[in-house]
């Protein structure tokens, strides 16, 4: 099953990449999830999840939500534009169904925006 899983690459592992995303200005809500997202610093998509205990206090529960997010976000990952997206996940997504966490999760995929490119400094092209 090589190949099938969330390449290293295509997650956020920094602390400081998580704390730019919660106060990135691109939004998405949904009933189960909100998604923060901003420019990225690779060439395709990268996923966060903060799923907290206020979520659920159970583990289990918890994982079971973040294997939906990043199954869901690997399936879509080709057709996202090129940004870090955090998914926080809010205390209505304990207890729901799988279909219904991955509708939610597709409808969000949707509402993620390619970003302005603010590298250029000038008003004028090279």
């Amino acid at each position: 099953m090589v190949g099938t899983g969330l390449p290293r690459d295509a997650r956020l592992r920094q602390a400081a990449d998580f704390t730019a995303l919660r106060h990135a200005s691109g939004r998405a809500r949904g009933r189960f999830f909100m998604l923060r997202y901003g420019a990225g610093r690779s060439e395709g998509a990268r996923l966060g999840m903060a799923v907290s205990r206020r979520v659920s206090v159970r583990a289990v529960e918890r994982n079971r939500i973040k294997r939906q997010i990043r199954e869901s976000f690997r399936r879509r990952r080709a057709t996202l534009p090129a940004v870090d997206i955090l998914v926080i996940a809010y205390r209505d997504a304990d207890g729901r169904s799988a279909s219904e966490l991955r509708r939610d999760l597709e409808a969000l995929w949707l509402r993620v925006k390619p970003l302005k490119d603010t590298s250029s400094t000038g008003t004028m092209p090279d």
